[in-house]
């Protein structure tokens, strides 16, 4: 017998608060072909309310939406959906920035970003007396 529960509740709540549960803002990062691929589930948002920056070896992926209906006359029973805005950023490092692909299809976000050429040249510095 178990004295002890398996699971307290405070996980749950911590849990909660910590992952992209409430966003469903959900992805996968792989590694092929010379690319960084980027599949992100963005259920209830259109292309419109999604932006994709990269920053000095950040992809940011921020999606937003506001309340579609504020008609007052409404005696809500139960009101789940979340509006707002919501970001997730990934450190990928130098990539090519002019060649990244993104399309948006049934909900999904899938982007492909290609590594940068780390066989182009580079300049060698030389230190003087």
């Amino acid at each position: 017998m178990d004295l002890m529960p398996r699971k307290f509740y405070l996980d749950d709540m911590f849990d909660d608060f910590l992952s992209t549960k409430s966003t469903g803002m959900k992805c996968d990062i792989y590694e092929k072909d010379g690319c960084y691929h980027v599949e992100m589930d963005t259920p209830g948002f259109s292309k419109d309310d999604l932006s994709i920056s990269m920053d000095n070896g950040y992809l940011t992926i921020t999606a937003e939406k506001s309340h579609e209906d504020n008609d007052d006359s409404k005696n809500y029973i139960r009101r789940e959906r979340s509006y707002g805005k919501y970001e997730r950023s990934f450190y990928l490092g130098e990539v090519d920035e002019e060649n990244i692909d993104a399309t948006f299809k049934d909900g999904v976000l899938k982007l492909s970003i290609p590594k940068a050429d780390e066989n182009k040249s580079k300049r060698v510095i030389e230190i003087k007396d």
